[in-house]
């Protein structure tokens, strides 16, 4: 997965703290023209912001609007005719970004589809997978986890009956740290295995960045006779990912963040090729899931024929505007590639702990980066514990024109995405943080 080495003794010898510096870098840049396909948030007298927040909303790609209004535009001239019209038919609309999808999350074409929100696809997957006995019965979660995952999955045992405080099973960071240790995971798999139905982790955590080795917790959860998921969205469009060659049951991301496709955009999901070829699987069923073949006979095929492959957990036809800019940016990431790109993100991020650490976290301690360091355990994302005055140094941050997110009580998140944002304003942002100690 690592393709540059950041240990501090590299890291000392390649990067320096000067404008100069990050220009030069910026120049140098083998993805530098892509930062141009994506529309910019800009001040009042046109000037970039300093956009750190591509981990909350990814920014809008240019391709978008254009693919939006061709759908529009056949709407009006077409109408209903549209399902079926020559290039891109909406009647197999979602099967457009079906490879593009595959290539980016390490899956088959088979086991991937682009459908609803998130959530509503965790409760989709834990409808399937999640098969509860009298003594298997639990969920392995971390903590924090995303707090839609944590109602998901308490709504979803009570749904069944199950007490979530007796079902709930929680890892998380040991007394006095911030991040959870992996091997923690492990143990807690090892030690309570027997009685775990199901692991349910997000394979980069929201709140610090964190990424998870997914493939050896996946061994771990499966020598412990466990099924297991991953929530993706920090992860996809992030990190490296190899879903159906680390053996991963399911596993489901948004599309709105480092997909870029738009606020609600619409989700994504992973079966592994054992499970989605197999229509006997318990599962929600709805038309667009059902066999093509019969789809269109409706009331004369009153039984559900599940398709043979991840489109068969489909429940309703495809949002044609919302996979539309999805289209335009995945577009974007087969052009730049994921070992292209994370090889940026590396460098990016590096560069801003390095800032961080040489210029803010003295011995005052005012700034403590609570992600860690080593390229398998982030993604783009730093996680700046403050100390002192967090909201003040916030607002000081939005004053000079930095977009970053604040999560309470006092977390400030900064992710510069290679795809649009550069090493000068890496410098920027650490050098407008240090302006406000």
């Amino acid at each position: 997965m690592n393709t540059i080495d950041t240990s501090p003794s590299r890291i000392d010898a390649a990067f320096r703290d000067d404008e100069a510096f990050a220009l030069e870098r910026d120049s140098r840049d083998p993805l530098r023209a892509f930062r141009d396909r994506f529309h910019l948030p800009t001040r009042d007298n046109g000037q970039p912001l300093i956009y750190f927040t591509g981990n909350s909303l990814g920014l809008m790609p240019a391709e978008a609007r254009g693919m939006v209004e061709r759908e529009l535009d056949d709407w009006a001239r077409l109408a209903v005719d549209a399902h079926f019209r020559p290039e891109a038919p909406w009647y197999s609309y979602h099967e457009t970004v079906r490879e593009p999808l595959a290539r980016l999350v390490g899956a088959q074409p088979g086991e991937v589809v682009a459908m609803n929100s998130l959530t509503v696809n965790l409760h989709l997957m834990m409808t399937t997978f999640y098969r509860p006995t009298e003594h298997r019965f639990r969920i392995l979660m971390e903590a924090p986890a995303f707090p839609s995952d944590t109602y998901a999955v308490q709504t979803h045992l009570r749904a069944r009956g199950i007490d979530p405080r007796k079902a709930l099973l929680v890892v998380g960071p040991r007394e006095g740290e911030e991040m959870i240790r992996p091997g923690d995971i492990e143990a807690m798999i090892a030690e309570h295995g027997r009685t775990i139905a199901l692991v349910l982790l997000g394979g980069v955590n929201f709140f610090t960045g964190q990424c998870f080795d997914m493939s050896r917790i996946t061994e771990a959860a499966h020598r412990a006779g466990c099924v297991i998921g991953f929530d993706l969205a920090h992860a996809a469009g992030n990190v490296p990912l190899a879903l159906h060659d680390w053996d991963v049951d399911f596993a489901c991301w948004c599309s709105y963040k480092y997909l870029n496709a738009g606020p609600g955009a619409v989700a994504g999901c992973f079966i592994h090729d054992r499970h989605a070829s197999n229509p006997t699987l318990p599962r929600l069923g709805g038309w667009w899931g059902n066999d093509p073949g019969t789809r269109f006979r409706m009331h004369l095929e009153p039984e559900f024929i599940a398709r043979p492959d991840a489109d068969g957990w489909q429940i309703s036809n495809p949002p044609i505007m919302a996979l539309a800019p999805l289209r335009a940016s995945l577009a974007i990431f087969d052009e730049a590639t994921m070992p292209a790109l994370r090889s940026k993100s590396l460098q990016l991020t590096g560069y801003l702990h390095w800032l961080i650490e040489r210029k803010l976290t003295g011995a005052s301690r005012a700034h403590e980066i609570i992600t860690p360091r080593e390229d398998a355990a982030h993604g783009c994302q730093l996680s700046v514990l403050v100390h002192d005055q967090p909201r003040a140094r916030r607002d000081a941050l939005q004053d000079a024109g930095v977009i970053c997110d604040f999560r309470e009580p006092n977390i400030i998140r900064a992710a510069p995405v290679p795809l649009y944002n550069t090493f000068h304003e890496v410098w920027q942002f650490a050098r407008i943080l240090g302006g406000c100690a």
